[in-house]
């Protein structure tokens, strides 16, 4: 499944995003006939947004669509869907959820999968290590981007 244009859409973002200096989650929403509808990631440090997570940031580059087009579709994301992502997977009613890894951080997973959707989490360590040399060196960064109130 490593192999899914899907998860590797979601693994340059994340390598984009690590460039940038800003927090390397990547994302990519794939069509049931596996067509990348959008990808895009994490853009919260680089554009000062309250909200620009990986998977919003695929949703948004996907453009509006019309609700058919999320049924059957898988995201694929580098890191476990923090509440706001996997609302928004929930709301769009997608069908499968391919995480990279889950070692630093557990998000809605349990949620989706009460919700009816496919949870496959890959333990991918290129996600882990991308994750885990972030985390290292930005903890600030990365307790804002997850809610936290422990600012450095």
């Amino acid at each position: 499944m490593e192999s899914d244009v899907g998860f590797k859409a979601a693994l340059e973002e994340a390598k984009k995003g690590d460039e940038e200096g800003g927090v390397p989650i990547g994302a990519a929403l794939v069509s049931a006939d596996g067509k990348v509808l959008g990808q895009g990631h994490n853009m919260r440090l680089q554009r000062g947004s309250a909200t620009l997570h990986a998977e919003i940031s695929a949703l948004e580059n996907a453009g509006r669509l019309p609700a058919s087009a999320y049924k059957g579709a898988t995201m694929y994301t580098t890191l476990s869907p923090c509440d706001m992502c996997t609302g928004a997977c929930i709301m769009y009613k997608v069908k499968r959820v391919v995480i990279g890894e889950n070692s630093t951080f557990v998000g809605g997973e349990d949620y989706l999968k009460q919700r009816g959707i496919e949870v496959v989490v890959l333990k991918n360590a290129e996600c882990e290590e991308l994750m885990k040399k972030f985390i290292k060196e930005k903890p600030g960064d990365w307790n804002e981007d997850i809610g936290e109130e422990k600012f450095q």
